[in-house]
């Protein structure tokens, strides 16, 4: 198929995990693509694995001459973006009356200011140029409260809200924006020694979808977003989470009684 021809995107967090599978998917479909990320190593590597289609950029999300210079180089090598997604993210377990300032500001760095860089560099190249998509990746932890994770939460919360704010400033530019809110998926942030010791199915056994998500699923989502399909959604919550927010099965409570 090619529901992305001749689209452009630029994709941070895109060497491993979940941005990796959306980098693949997006070529699979027909984009070309900038693989955007601070592990250089990996990157090289996934864009050897893409061939002519995909050009790797090191991207430190956190700062705007970063991103200045990888929307530079994206216009250089394959010209405008017509689509950004905000993928990069971090993930610090603590309760909150034991986080330090300084994780919670690296936290909110990372996981908010970065997408609010992001949409300001290269959405204003995309309002320029008549417009396009931006997909920023939120998680459950935007839509809900969640303990252990109490700086996650609150920068995917900031996320959602910045996207519906971002999608009433920018429509009327062409530009649509939404968030995408993955539940539990196994990437290197989630299970980060591959073994599943630290994120397994077994944790996800009450929700409908009784297991983890993959990657390529919530890469789904987000080639939808990014397509034409999706044209008349901007300012929108788009969940993949196996129905783990949908709420409390009490009859399956009872069954198992």
């Amino acid at each position: 198929m090619n529901r992305l021809a001749g689209k452009t995107a630029i994709i941070s967090g895109a060497a491993r995990g979940m941005g990796a599978a959306e980098a693949r998917m997006f070529v699979s479909e027909g984009a070309k693509v900038v693989v955007a990320d601070m592990r250089d190593d990996e990157g090289a590597r996934l864009v050897a694995e893409l061939g002519a289609a995909a050009e790797y950029v090191h991207l430190d999300v956190t700062d705007e001459a970063e991103w200045a210079h990888a929307l530079a180089f994206t216009e250089r090598v394959f010209g405008r973006p017509d689509v950004l997604v905000n993928n990069a993210g971090i993930l610090r377990y603590s309760p909150i009356l034991a986080m330090a300032k300084t994780d919670f500001e690296e936290i909110l760095a990372v996981n908010l200011i970065g997408p609010f860089l992001g949409m300001k560099v290269v959405g204003a190249a995309m309002a320029a140029g008549g417009g396009g998509s931006i997909v920023n990746v939120s998680s459950t932890g935007g839509l809900i409260g969640m303990s252990m994770i109490g700086g996650y939460v609150a920068s995917k919360w900031g996320l959602r809200g910045l996207t519906k704010s971002a999608a009433l400033e920018l429509g009327r530019s062409g530009i649509r924006v939404n968030s995408v809110h993955p539940g539990g998926v196994r990437t290197p942030m989630t299970d980060p020694d591959g073994t599943g010791a630290a994120i397994s199915d077994e944790l996800f056994a009450a929700q409908p979808i009784s297991r983890i998500g993959r990657p390529e699923e919530i890469a789904a989502l987000v080639t939808f977003l990014a397509s034409d399909e999706s044209s008349y959604s901007t300012g929108s919550e788009f969940v993949a989470d196996g129905g783990a927010v949908a709420g409390q099965d009490l009859a399956a409570g009872m069954a198992s009684r």
